[in-house]
C-alpha cells in the first residue's frame, strides 16, 4: 500500500492520508483482515508526526473502515469490500452521465441532495 499526499494541498494531512487508504480499499489495493503499515513507518515515511497517521486511522476507525486493534494495528474492516462495490458502481454511473452530457458538478450535486434527503428520511 503507498500512501500519497500533496503537500501544497489545503487539505489537513490526516485527511488526505485517510482519503488514500480509502482510495486503495475502493480500488481493491487493500482487503478485509489486510494490516496497515504501522503509523510511525508511514509517519517517516511521509515525513509527517506520528499523531497525524494516528489521527487518519481514529477518521478511518469512526468510519468503520479499519478496526485499531492493540498489538496487531489497523486492520481493514469488511467495508472495504464495500466500497470497492461502491466505486464500479460509481464508475458505472460516472460513464452514464457523461454519455448524457451531465457536467461532473452537476452528477456530484444530485448525488449530494440525494444522500442528504435520503439520510433525512426515516425508515
Amino acid at each position: 500500500m503507498l500512501v500519497r499526499i500533496d503537500p501544497e494541498s489545503e487539505a489537513p494531512l490526516f485527511a488526505q492520508i485517510a482519503a488514500s487508504v480509502r482510495a486503495d480499499a475502493a480500488a481493491g489495493r487493500v482487503r478485509p483482515g489486510d494490516r496497515l503499515p504501522a503509523a510511525r513507518d508511514i509517519a517517516a515515511a511521509l515525513g509527517v508526526n506520528v499523531h497525524t497517521v494516528l489521527h487518519a486511522y481514529q477518521d478511518l476507525r469512526d468510519e468503520g473502515l479499519v478496526e485499531l486493534r492493540r498489538g496487531r494495528g489497523a486492520v481493514v474492516t469488511g467495508q472495504a469490500a464495500t466500497l470497492e462495490t461502491l466505486h464500479h458502481d460509481i464508475q458505472d454511473l460516472v460513464a452514464r452521465a457523461h454519455a448524457a452530457g451531465l457536467p461532473p458538478d452537476a452528477l456530484a450535486a444530485l448525488v449530494k441532495e440525494i444522500a442528504t434527503h435520503d439520510n433525512r428520511t426515516p425508515g
